[in-house]
């Protein structure tokens, strides 16, 4: 009896040992388990770590682990913190990381990029019209405050018709003033100041001629070029009296205060020039027989020109042309206009526009032809309509200056700035002094 119950204890006894025995190997197997992404934690310093003994009277803690790790997985470290007497060692990466990629932004985070960078861009396109198109409208401003000034204010430059009131002004020289009803538009055009396109315009807007389809044109370019100089193809406040009659005064001044009135202006003296090269520098008969052989009998005889050839083949196949400085005289010769009036190509722009009888709501100029017709255009509200011809070809240089009245004698030069001088105080050219003086 004794024995058995001696044997039932040691049972017991062995049982509850063997129960403690089972858990302590269980945590330990369990820490080794639960958390194998750092097996260095545990053995620091043996390369092949080796498992707790059993006899280990303390268990190993489960390291804590905050609430953010239980939610999220933790990235990986690239170092090891630090230990006593050992600094930090990198932990081994997964194959592919060892230079991870830039992250990209979705479709919606670039699309939404390049709106903003577009915007931005599209802000400073309208900041520079807004800022270019201030700047047109006062350039126009000084002009026309300028040309009043001349006509009306404080200018004490007189010249041939500064005070004469529209009513004075002839039929006959109101032959440049060229209407049309259809856009309310009055145009002023000067020959040698691209007069050529801003014709074909008119006609365009006009409708006044038509394609070979039974169509009116619509592109100033397909315009036959022997045309556009037709004065039939025009409409011009000449033409009233033959029109309206005793009204026709009357609806020019109902037409000048309502209608848009421009002209586009050029430096004198490089229109003279440019009209020179235009009408005697290549074979021309009209001008020939009208003006060339006038300025050959003249003053040819001076620099030994002894005939004058009838024709202006005949003067071309014989070498005789005028020359730029008896052109020149010419113009400076009393003589010319008590014979007949100056021809538009070299007439004053004063006298063939009336700028002191017209009040012009826009002055452009050929040094700034492009952008002067653009806002013009733009002004009409015709930019979507009619796009201007633009054409710089064989225009004459201001910078030629120098070289074309080398030849002509300096006293001639400002005897005919005087002749012209209207022009350039009324349109803001600055006076040549350098080529006056030199």
């Amino acid at each position: 009896m004794g024995t058995s119950r001696c044997f039932r204890l040691a049972f017991l006894l062995g049982s509850v040992l063997m129960v403690l025995l089972i858990i302590l190997y269980w945590d330990d197997v369990g820490a080794l388990n639960l958390y194998p992404h750092d097996p260095h934690d545990l053995y620091p310093h043996d390369p092949h770590p080796h498992p707790t003994s059993p006899s280990s009277s303390t268990p190993t803690k489960t390291p804590p682990r905050d609430t953010e790790e239980q939610t999220t997985h933790r990235p990986p470290r690239t170092t090891e913190p630090d230990r006593p007497g050992e600094g930090r060692r990198a932990t081994p990466k997964p194959p592919g990381e060892e230079h991870p990629l830039p992250q990209v932004a979705d479709s919606s985070e670039l699309e939404e990029m390049w709106r903003g960078e577009e915007g931005k861009r599209e802000e400073e396109r309208v900041r520079q019209a807004e800022e270019k198109r201030e700047e047109e409208g006062r350039r126009q401003e000084e002009r026309r405050r300028r040309i009043s000034d001349m006509c009306y204010g404080n200018g004490t430059l007189e010249f041939p018709g500064k005070f004469r009131t529209f009513d004075q002004i002839p039929n006959r020289e109101l032959n440049h003033l060229i209407v049309d009803d259809r856009h309310e538009i009055i145009y002023c055009y000067v020959p040698k100041v691209a007069c050529t396109n801003w014709k074909r315009v008119m006609v365009v807007l006009s409708e006044g001629l038509l394609a070979p389809d039974g169509q009116p044109y619509r592109d100033p370019q397909a315009l036959p070029p022997d045309l556009i100089h037709n004065s039939s193809l025009h409409l011009t406040f000449s033409k009233f009296w033959r029109r309206y009659g005793r009204l026709s005064r009357h609806l020019m001044r109902v037409k000048l205060q309502s209608y848009t009135k421009f002209l586009f202006v050029r430096d004198p003296f490089v229109r003279l020039i440019s009209a020179f090269r235009n009408k005697f520098q290549q074979p021309n008969e009209d001008f020939y027989r009208q003006f060339g052989s006038v300025m050959l009998r003249r003053y040819g005889k001076e620099n030994g020109t002894s005939r004058v050839p009838e024709s202006a083949a005949e003067a071309f196949k014989a070498g005789i042309q005028p020359s730029f400085s008896e052109f020149v005289r010419y113009l400076l010769d009393p003589q010319t206009e008590q014979e007949q009036p100056f021809n538009e190509h070299w007439r004053q722009v004063y006298r063939l526009c009336h700028p002191c009888q017209i009040q012009y709501d826009f002055i452009g100029t050929l040094e700034n032809l492009e952008d002067d017709s653009d806002q013009l255009l733009r002004i009409l509200g015709l930019e979507d309509q009619i796009k201007f011809p633009s054409s710089n070809r064989n225009r004459t240089a201001a910078s030629w200056e120098r070289d074309w009245f080398a030849e002509v004698p300096a006293e001639l030069r400002r005897k005919l700035y005087s002749l012209y001088e209207p022009d350039f105080e009324l349109f803001g050219y600055t006076k040549p002094e350098s080529l006056l003086h030199h």
